[in-house]
């Protein structure tokens, strides 16, 4: 009898110990239900203190000046979209919002359509114009939100987002902003949505952070997006600092064919006291640098040529991204910008 009941003890010791494993959270979520981003990844000073006062002194003193061909006329881009509405292509719509097509989806990325980027209207003013004007967008089958800072999440591009039936992918408890549409999918790192036959997106970690009030910081989760579609692979990047989980995910999934990755928004000096070096945003070598581990074969420069975030010159981005690729490995010509509006096919892109 007492062998019986040390038995029965043993087991349900075993199944209690099983059940707590089954249980534990992953790295990234922490009790409080907030996020924090993968293990051994920087973390930003907590004695550097943000000051507006400083950064919008610092901010005025940026020339807003770009050449002329950083945009691509409005009429030139509806044009090139109906031209090429049958075949893959890229078109930059500016700052991360981006349309791409592969066969029979089009792919919307954080629809920045607002003037501002901030509550109501407040934040950041972006100095130039969306490639095209929301109501414009063509029809549109699957909709990515990487996070919910106001340069991506724009809730008014949300609310009045022409093409409701598109399936929408976010990361965790970020559904709510889409109420009006019918398919919407929270996902976790490394969780996955068989789009169709021939595309799949997963959810992929990213050094980032969330936040837009004063009392929701890190609430929402934040991702990277791995899109297969047929035998390629294109990697659209939340903003994203450096990270050791870039040569982890580089082992898993590379290689890469493109991959999208911010190369603005890092100079908050004299702010932070490094220059040119930001804990949650790449600069443009370090971005090279993230690319490489992917083992990406082309790189497309986004984030920057839209919006004054950082105080780094508006066109220094693109120039110091095309010089900086050799160093990586990379051609120059695989290091690629966008003009506002360009609209170009996959095919030319990965030759």
């Amino acid at each position: 009898m007492k062998k019986k009941f040390l038995f029965i003890l043993i087991a349900l010791t075993f199944s209690f110990a099983g059940n707590t494993m089954e249980k534990k959270s992953p790295f990234h979520h922490l009790p409080d239900g907030t996020f924090r981003n993968p293990e051994g990844s920087p973390e930003r000073d907590p004695n550097v203190k943000w000051s507006y006062k400083i950064f919008n002194e610092e901010r005025k003193k940026i020339k807003i000046n770009f050449p002329e061909d950083h945009v691509v006329p409005r009429k030139t881009v509806l044009k090139n979209l109906e031209k090429n509405k049958n075949d893959d292509y890229i078109a930059w719509i500016g700052h991360a919002t981006f349309l791409i097509k592969l066969g029979d989806t089009t792919i919307i990325t954080d629809p920045l359509f607002s003037n501002n980027t901030g509550p109501l209207i407040f934040g950041p003013k972006r100095y130039v114009d969306p490639a095209i004007k929301l109501e414009d967008v063509p029809q549109t089958d699957l909709f990515l939100l990487t996070h919910n800072h106001y340069d991506h999440l724009d809730a008014s591009a949300i609310r009045n987002f022409p093409h409701k039936k598109a399936k929408v992918i976010v990361p965790l408890k970020l559904s709510k902003y889409f109420k009006n549409f019918s398919d919407v999918n929270e996902l976790d790192w490394y969780q996955e949505v068989r789009v169709n036959d021939e595309l799949k997106v997963t959810l992929l970690p990213a050094v980032h952070w969330s936040k837009r009030t004063l009392f929701d910081t890190n609430k929402t989760l934040w991702g990277n997006f791995l899109i297969e579609y047929k035998d390629k692979k294109i990697l659209f990047a939340c903003d994203t600092g450096v990270g050791n989980i870039y040569k982890d995910l580089g082992k898993k999934y590379g290689p890469i064919d493109i991959t999208f990755i911010n190369i603005g928004a890092y100079n908050f000096y004299p702010i932070m006291p490094i220059k040119d070096k930001s804990v949650y945003h790449t600069n443009p070598e370090e971005a090279l640098s993230i690319a490489k581990e992917l083992k990406s074969q082309k790189v497309i420069g986004m984030h920057w040529g839209t919006v004054i975030l950082s105080l780094e010159p508006i066109m220094e981005p693109p120039i110091r991204f095309k010089n900086g690729a050799e160093k990586y490995g990379f051609k120059k010509n695989d290091a690629i910008t966008f003009k506002i509006g360009q609209v170009t096919k996959l095919n030319e892109i990965l030759n």
